[in-house]
């Protein structure tokens, strides 16, 4: 019997079927699937994907139905999505500005204006601004910079002091011309702001006494700090002499001196925790920040040891699911290693990211909490 010109051999259906596997796989294995399937707005403008038997190419954040993945090809633009015969999707229309990237140039727009501004700007002058409702405003600002409109000027404003008591020629000077009505406003949030007076802070940090001590342990060298706060420098790194300028550096006018017999006791319990993580620490913690990173930083803490988060997931767990940019960033400030435990944020993927001391001790620190 002679076979069927138009059937296909089962030999061929064999090979389409290994072809298809291993379109299937190579898709799989790219982390951009993972963005599509969540339909991730934040990934819009990255890449597009294509679909086979559709011929149409769609936005990383478009609500058509998933696409089998042998069927999906990634493109970095829509230019590249076209040369190859795709046409763009009508429902999410990739070639137009999605609705993400609005609300982030609005955003960008708006904190240039509160940056300028004399006084910060009232929400519902900045809603009208904006042609939106304060409320919307709101909920937008914060999903793009992790912060309320009034956080992100008050953040502002300390960043302006900070710079002022720099240059200015008097404190009140530099306290008014960051936007502050008042020299008593200011000084209620100086301890926050700046960690200590806006004397001292002027003085380069003079008054402020610091003990310290640089020790060994498996990871390398160790640098812990005190001021009369708690704990303000958990540093690990290879060269000791390095680990006391970064100190030195953050504070050029303290007075550091060696620890005593009790700060002895202390870096032993650091050095502890770091080769046991289960012990636990406990310590006063004397944290310097804006008040994102000293939330993201409080969250960092509730991660029990031997878990791990997504940046993604710990956007949610401080109430700016869209901040995932901001919290990574927030992570790499933290200069309290191990009693701020960066190290337990990895990717969505479960891959490891960036370490501010080194991805081999992130790795050796998420292993020895896994093993404990």
């Amino acid at each position: 019997m002679e076979p069927d010109p138009g059937r296909p051999t089962r030999a061929a259906s064999t090979a389409s079927a290994a072809r298809n596997d291993e379109l299937a796989a190579r898709t799989l294995s790219d982390p951009r699937w993972t963005k599509v399937l969540a339909r991730d707005p934040k990934a819009d403008g990255s890449f597009v994907y294509s679909v086979r038997t559709t011929g149409v190419y769609c936005r990383p954040s478009c609500g058509a139905r998933a696409a089998r993945p042998e069927n999906v090809s990634f493109h970095r633009s829509t230019a590249e999505a076209e040369r190859e015969g795709f046409r763009p999707c009508l429902r999410c229309r990739p070639k137009q500005i999605s609705v993400a990237e609005q609300h982030a140039a609005l955003v960008a727009e708006l904190c240039r204006y509160i940056e300028r501004a004399d006084q910060p700007p009232t929400l519902d002058a900045l809603a009208e601004r904006a042609k939106l409702s304060p409320y919307h405003l709101h909920r937008v600002f914060r999903e793009v910079t992790g912060l309320t409109p009034k956080a992100y000027a008050a953040a502002h404003r300390a960043k302006q002091v900070r710079k002022g008591l720099e240059r200015a020629e008097s404190v009140t000077a530099a306290i008014y011309d960051a936007g502050y009505g008042s020299s008593s406003r200011f000084y209620e949030e100086s301890d926050q702001v700046l960690g200590m007076t806006p004397s001292d802070y002027r003085r380069g940090g003079a008054n402020i006494v610091i003990a310290f001590a640089v020790g060994e342990c498996s990871l390398g060298s160790i640098l812990v700090a005190r001021s009369q706060r708690g704990v303000c420098a958990i540093l690990l790194g290879d060269d000791p002499d390095k680990l006391v300028r970064e100190l030195q550096d953050r504070f050029p006018r303290a007075d550091f001196h060696g620890g005593d017999a009790a700060f002895e006791e202390l870096v032993a319990k650091v050095v502890g925790f770091v080769e046991a993580p289960r012990l636990g620490l406990d310590l006063p913690l004397d944290m310097r920040g804006t008040a994102f990173q000293r939330r993201v930083w409080q969250a960092l803490r509730k991660i029990p040891a031997g878990k791990t988060v997504s940046y993604a997931e710990l956007a949610r767990r401080i109430g700016s699911p869209k901040s995932v940019r901001a919290v990574g960033q927030a992570c790499g400030a933290n200069t309290l290693a191990v009693a701020i435990p960066c190290h337990r944020v990895v990717r969505t993927d479960g891959s490891l990211s960036g370490y501010r001391w080194g991805a081999e001790r992130k790795q050796a620190l998420l292993e020895r909490e896994a093993c404990s």
